[in-house]
């Protein structure tokens, strides 16, 4: 087997990918800030260097092992670049770190102390702070304190197949961002938080909402009731110094009765009956053979992706609210009803491990007469600074249990918070309803590390159900593209955005590891494995629930207060004709991006188009759309030929061809 040298120890390696695994193995901590165990190594930190000898110094995190290589990981030229990078880095970062949310969490923070860098010798050129993007409901971007791991920017498009971020101009003023300096709120962001998950520093955060839950704790005048995500209760407990997959629900409960929670009840409660509803609504598309496969719809930012990318696959997702939002239905409709309370009287907190359920909580399809049914959305992370900022010892409170009836549920539901485990829950009850028999064997086991998509078929009586559960939107998508080319069918798929599902999510701890993911996933299958009831349909509150007010299963009742629909946010909806233009010709190009798209350039563009087929010279003027011209102040903007003209509104087109194109036609001046 080969091995290597490290600090004088001989320490055999397989299939590790770099030195720096090879390091960490042999129990060599090195520190990075621009590695992720499941990204492409970038480089571009330098902390992670170590010393092999003549060959000079070696980024670890980017180069392979090699057999017989000799390496020193802490020496005095190590040392040297260390902290010579670090104090670059903070030379241009935004050093206020009391009042920074990743305070205590930062990896710049605890690496400049850990090497006891205590004065900066360098002076940034860069005096003027830049704005904070804090515009949208999930996300805060700082550039002030970003230190260009690019950790952000290869999460987005390798992960979600998305350039949201990227990097932008050069030298000593590149920075990260969106295109043109827009707000995250501007642009196709899904709010998956993902790069949050892998900032390192303060510079991309989940917003914070807790400030508001005290608000009304502490208000008198509401009732404060908290639901409880699944994969909350096997990640909190790290936050805390307790092993990664914990289950401590219990505690949970206890803290938030000990800061004046109403009632405290269990999301799972809301995912047991999500499946009664989406369970139902397969079947019946099974049967119809219309409208598959079937998408799930649990993941806000795999709906909004859908809204934005793939607005003809609406009609595939379920129409099943997720089970937060079902929850927030069901608590402000009929749990006020039996408590004797208004809705309005009532504040409904979610504790998620989600940053983009703060998105979806806010948006008008779940508002009912102007009160929304989720008030606010807390994170993992934000529960544990509530529970430090009330003087709780968490890890001696006792455990208690959950209120009822809304605290009741299965095995079912607490897979929901690991990847195939909204699948595998519905097609518990699928089987019974089919056959009349409880599925005996899982599906699937809990996935492992970095495993983003996996099929099945399952036999019922008969009849093959194939399956996928897809975690990762840039693994969905090129799915999407398989079954779009029929190249593999499905009649269920399952879609999550965060790695490993929702334990993987931005609310969790930052700057988790595959591993520490696989860990909360095995938690929450142990959950289920121990529970006695492990099917939804066998949820007695749920039944109950139907048997006072739903009546049934995708009832009238059922429609109107657990599901929903979406629309398409694609920006540009119906077809315009641009023809291929034999040379010489014409060319006209009609600028698309935000701003000019707000000030109307997609009316432009048809009006154009129309102009154009008037006069017969479709086949003469060669019309593009192009992204941007830099001069938003002018918008809508077109170019004729590379001239760029500002201003060009619908009702100027035609002045616009009168003197700008048809001259070029009479002279014969054709060129490009």
């Amino acid at each position: 087997m080969p091995s290597m040298i490290i600090n004088g120890h001989e320490v055999e390696f397989t299939d590790e990918k770099n030195i720096l695994d090879v390091c960490r193995k042999a129990g060599f901590d090195l520190p990075t800030l621009c590695y992720q165990d499941h990204l492409s190594p970038f480089g571009a930190c330098r902390m992670c260097v170590v010393d092999a000898g003549k060959r000079g110094l070696l980024t670890s995190c980017s180069v392979p092992p090699e057999n017989g290589l000799e390496i020193q990981t802490s020496t005095e030229r190590t040392r040297r670049v260390r902290k010579m990078s670090l104090e670059l880095m903070l030379a241009a970062h935004d050093r206020e770190c009391l009042t920074c949310p990743k305070s205590g969490t930062c990896k710049l923070q605890d690496y400049a102390e850990r090497f006891g860098v205590d004065s900066v010798r360098f002076i940034s050129r860069n005096k003027d702070k830049k704005e904070i993007d804090d515009h949208n409901p999930s996300i805060v971007r700082d550039p002030n304190k970003c230190i260009l791991c690019g950790n952000c920017v290869r999460v987005c498009f390798e992960h979600q197949g998305l350039h949201i971020l990227d990097f932008s101009k050069r030298g000593s003023n590149v920075e990260v961002g969106p295109a043109f300096g827009k707000m995250l709120n501007d642009v196709e962001c899904i709010f998956c938080g993902q790069c949050a998950t892998v900032c390192p520093t303060g510079a991309i955060t989940v917003r914070p909402e807790f400030e508001n839950v005290f608000d009304a704790l502490y208000s008198g005048d509401k009732k404060v009731i908290f639901q409880v995500a699944p994969a909350v209760r096997v990640g909190l407990g790290e936050l805390f110094g307790m092993k990664p997959g914990r289950n401590v629900e219990g505690k949970i409960v206890s803290a938030l009765r000990k800061m004046g929670a109403y009632k405290v009840f269990d999301t799972n409660f809301a995912a047991d009956l999500t499946i009664m509803e989406e369970a139902t609504e397969f079947l019946k598309r099974l049967d119809e053979g219309k409208n598959l496969p079937l998408f799930t719809s649990c993941c806000p930012s795999w709906i909004k992706t859908a809204e934005q990318s793939y607005p003809e696959l609406l009609p595939n997702l379920s129409s099943c609210r997720s089970p937060q939002q079902m929850f927030g239905s069901v608590a402000k409709k009929y749990f006020t009803k039996e408590e004797g309370l208004k809705p309005e009287d009532v504040f409904v907190v979610s504790v998620m491990p989600c940053s983009a359920k703060k998105f979806e909580a806010q948006r008008e399809e779940f508002t009912t007469d102007g009160v929304r049914d989720v008030d606010a959305v807390i994170t993992t992370n934000e529960l544990a600074r509530m529970i430090r900022s009330f003087g709780l010892d968490f890890l001696e409170l006792p455990d208690e249990d959950w209120d009822s009836p809304l605290g009741e549920s299965t095995g079912a539901a607490v897979i929901f918070g690991a990847t195939g485990g909204v699948a595998e829950a519905a097609l518990r009850t699928a089987y019974k309803k089919m056959t009349g028999r409880e599925l005996e064997n899982q599906v699937w086991k809990p996935a492992a590390p970095g495993e983003s998509v996996r099929e099945a078929e399952v036999d019922i009586d008969g009849t093959v159900v194939r399956i996928a559960t897809v975690n990762g939107l840039a693994a969905a998508r090129r799915l999407i593209d398989e079954i779009r080319r029929g190249e593999k069918e499905f009649h269920l798929v399952e879609i999550m955005a965060c790695p490993a599902g929702c334990v993987g999510g931005a609310g969790q701890r930052a700057n988790d590891s595959l591993e520490l993911r696989a860990q909360r996933a095995k938690g929450l299958s142990d959950i289920d494995s121990n529970k006695t009831v492990r099917q939804s349909h066998n949820n007695e509150s749920v039944l109950e629930l139907y048997k006072t007010y739903l009546s049934e299963p995708n009832s009238a009742e059922a429609h109107h207060s657990l599901h929903t629909g979406y629309s398409s946010r694609r920006r540009i909806e119906e077809d315009i004709e641009l023809s291929e233009v034999a040379e010489p010709g014409i060319c006209v190009e009609v600028c698309v991006g935000t701003n000019c798209f707000q000030k109307g350039a997609y009316d432009t563009m048809k009006k154009l188009n129309g102009v154009l087929r008037a006069e017969g010279l479709l086949d003469v003027v060669d019309i593009k759309a192009t992204f941007c011209f830099e001069k938003c102040g002018q918008s809508p903007n077109i170019a004729v030929n590379g001239k760029v003209i500002g201003n060009a509104t619908c009702d100027r087109i035609q002045e616009i061809f009168d003197s700008e194109i048809s001259p070029l036609l009479k002279t014969g001046s054709l060129n490009k």
